[in-house]
């Protein structure tokens, strides 16, 4: 609003056009997110998203797990947010963590009730 130098309140109600399109739809903390044209997005959070790799993929215990870069580029997101997704799995025990180099591994094959 200051980059452009307009009001809350003009800001708002141009977000609240913006959602009537179907262009944009409000996310929790007052923010606002832009909705890609085309398919439904999945708004699970990544870490999710990443364990049901686990399942689909049909990955047993001790298989090696895909990249940090691999998986930016499957999701469409950063690196540093896929990261940090990673570290979430392997506190929760699904991924075995490894050193800078070494590949990750699947700890634990998650069900359905540990991933909702």
């Amino acid at each position: 609003m200051r980059d452009y130098k307009v009001s809350r309140g003009v800001a708002l109600r141009a977000f609240n056009v913006l959602q009537r399109d179907g262009v944009a739809e409000p996310v929790p903390g007052g923010r606002w997110r832009v909705v890609r044209p085309g398919g439904r997005a999945d708004r699970r959070p990544l870490e999710e998203r990443i364990a049901d790799i686990i399942t689909s993929e049909g990955l047993k215990v001790g298989a090696a797990f895909p990249s940090a870069s691999v998986l930016a580029a499957r999701f469409d997101v950063s690196r540093p947010t896929v990261t940090k997704a990673l570290e979430r799995l392997e506190a929760a025990g699904v991924l075995a963590g490894a050193g800078q180099g070494k590949v990750r591994t699947v700890r634990a094959v998650p069900t359905r009730e540990e991933r909702s």
